[in-house]
């Protein structure tokens, strides 16, 4: 029996008090967590010569700020302590080698914070949920959380438009066998409508971000002749912030359902190990790799094949897909501006279906090694 993390998403709907709570935590997370930093990072800049002498330091804990700052105690602890932990994460992370030093967190960073269950102290109701120093916040629970999987942690965020959500982590025990390979697909990352896959079929994803560029555009150059911090301009700051939050929205939608459409059919889904981060630098894609969304969209088929006990392949992204033919294996060069794959064994094939095809092939290789 196998113990899996899953996360459950609802919309919250606090009253103003709740709010002013939950807001009143944002920034006391943001305060301990900067005031933290900023002492090892002082610690680190004067000793970081003697590595030896820095692993020994001891590092403040937010009970320490409490005694300075007593307003720290109207918020809920754990959230603090969740802070401390972060900041642990990410400082670990930096002396390995896996990440940049940790950087101060900003009113513009993303407000949130995560609570834990300790002795009851969260508890969903019908439509509610019981929350430390908040307790019974209304919640919009549109599918529930099967009975064997039990709560871990909530975080609670805020969105630039202003609305309130709560993640619920899960800890669920579930019996996961490993499905026999049968029917496998390969598909080709494609900037225009997201993948083309080795059956011939287009994901067609509508450009949410894109179709809004024009309307959101405009709506930011009437925030832009408004006085910042009136509030006129935080009337305006919400609108661009709702198209915005529209589009993301829309694209996440539409992910889920692709995702969950291939993995009900498919016991096998075969990618490119793209990294889209670099591809979006050299080839100026900006804009196009932001709304195409493929980073989520891989991590949506990720968890969901794997909670069937069914398989994500990634293939070395510098397997040669677009330039070998899927029919005879002969490779030729293939510049961006060729749009159909044409050997001289007769194969005649659009060049994303084409490289679809190779990365199927590549992968079923790759699943019989394995």
């Amino acid at each position: 029996m196998a113990k899996q993390n899953k996360a459950y998403k609802f919309r919250l709907y606090p009253t103003d008090e709740q709010a002013l709570v939950i807001r009143k935590t944002f920034g006391c997370v943001r305060f301990v967590y900067n005031k933290m930093l900023a002492e090892r990072k002082e610690t680190y800049e004067s000793l970081k010569e003697d590595k030896g002498a820095l692993k020994k330091v001891k590092h403040s804990t937010p009970a320490k700020y409490k005694k300075e700052f007593e307003w720290l105690k109207e918020v809920d602890s754990l959230a603090l302590a969740n802070a401390q932990l972060n900041l642990d994460k990410a400082y670990k992370a930096f002396f390995k080698g896996n990440a940049k030093f940790p950087k101060f967190k900003s009113k513009r960073h993303k407000q949130s914070y995560t609570t834990n269950l300790v002795n009851g102290n969260i508890e969903l109701f019908d439509g509610h949920i019981k929350l430390p120093k908040l307790k019974k916040v209304k919640v919009k629970q549109h599918r529930e959380i099967p009975l064997e999987c039990k709560m871990k942690s909530c975080t609670l965020s805020m969105t630039a438009s202003g609305k309130y959500y709560i993640s619920i982590l899960t800890e669920c025990e579930k019996e996961i066998e490993a499905k026999e390979i049968q029917d496998v697909v390969g598909l080709d990352f494609a900037m225009d409508g997201l993948f083309v896959d080795s059956e011939g079929e287009k994901a067609n994803y509508p450009k949410y971000y894109r179709q809004m560029l024009e309307k959101l555009a405009k709506e930011q150059r009437k925030l832009s002749r408004k006085k910042k911090g009136s509030s006129n301009w935080n009337k305006q700051r919400i609108r661009v912030a709702n198209i915005q939050e529209k589009a993301a929205n829309q694209r996440k939608n539409f992910l889920h359902h692709k995702s969950k459409e291939l993995v009900s059919n498919f016991d096998a889904v075969v990618i490119e190990d793209l990294d889209m981060k670099g591809m979006s630098q050299a080839l100026k894609f900006g804009k196009s790799i932001a709304d195409n969304g493929w980073g989520m969209f891989t991590s949506f088929l990720q968890y969901k094949l794997k909670g069937q006990g069914k398989q994500l392949v990634k293939i070395d992204k510098w397997f040669p897909s677009t330039k070998t033919c899927s029919n005879c294996g002969n490779t030729q060069p293939m510049p961006m501006n060729i749009r159909m794959y044409v050997c001289l064994c007769g194969l005649n094939l659009d060049r994303d279906y084409n490289s679809a095809l190779n990365i199927k092939k590549e992968g079923i290789r790759l699943l019989a090694t394995a």
